[in-house]
């Protein structure tokens, strides 16, 4: 049997499982800090100083190194800024925290869930402040990624997933990077865990289409618009006239 390719952020943060368990939650007054951090980088997100936002999410992972939304934002505003390497060590980061919360709520229930209680109220603010200052691609991704935290808040109860924006997000990262076959992993590992991502799907042709594989492409296409994923048409007549020429 060929064995299962396992995503590369799984990899990795299987290399680093020594490392997070020594992780432990912020105290009160860390957290208070990195919530202001936090706050101040969105602010610099929202108006688009991308620059100074992603230093004021980094000073927040310092005073909260599980801070996994801090990690994220880190994530968009490097992927704004193209600095692609930077944005994968921060959805990597992001990713790794996911984990070790998850770990850690078996001793720690309460102060992990009141964690991810202030972490699903700082991103409904974000999506808020986003929508209403008209970032809308902005405001979709923080859409999703505020599903991810609520389905995080349930996971510890249930099995840990790892947060399926966060993973799209990477294999955006990786892709721009100029590593396709690593982005080609990151978002089947996406859609493992919400095969309803549409934006995963879409991506996923891009490379299939890229790769030769036709078919594939035609299929990943036909379930990105069945989960309500507007598909560039271009894109579309792109792998038809693949398919024509096969």
């Amino acid at each position: 049997m060929i064995p299962r390719r396992i995503p590369l952020a799984v990899v990795l943060i299987a290399a680093m499982t020594s490392a997070l368990a020594a992780q432990r939650l912020a105290d009160p007054q860390s957290r208070r800090e990195a919530l202001q951090f936090y706050r101040i980088g969105q602010e610099f997100f929202t108006s688009e100083k991308f620059d100074r936002a992603a230093e004021e999410f980094s000073k927040a992972t310092t005073k909260d190194p599980l801070f996994t939304l801090a990690h994220y934002q880190a994530g968009q505003s490097y992927m704004n800024l193209k600095r692609y390497a930077s944005a994968i060590q921060a959805f990597q980061r992001c990713i790794e925290s996911t984990r070790s919360l998850y770990g850690l709520a078996e001793t720690n229930r309460f102060a992990v869930e009141k964690q991810r209680d202030d972490e699903v109220r700082e991103m409904r603010e974000t999506v808020k402040v986003l929508q209403q200052s008209g970032h809308q691609l902005l405001a979709m991704r923080a859409e999703q990624h505020l599903l991810d935290l609520d389905k995080q808040r349930s996971s510890l109860s249930t099995g840990y997933r790892p947060p399926a924006e966060v993973l799209l997000s990477l294999g955006s990262a990786y892709f721009r990077n100029g590593d396709r076959d690593a982005a080609e992993t990151e978002w089947k590992a996406a859609v493992e865990v919400n095969s309803k991502l549409g934006e995963a799907h879409n991506n996923l042709a891009v490379v299939y289409l890229q790769t030769g594989r036709v078919a594939e492409a035609e299929a990943a296409i036909k379930t990105a618009e069945k989960a309500g994923f507007r598909v560039n048409p271009q894109l579309k007549d792109d792998i038809k006239n693949a398919s024509r020429r096969d």
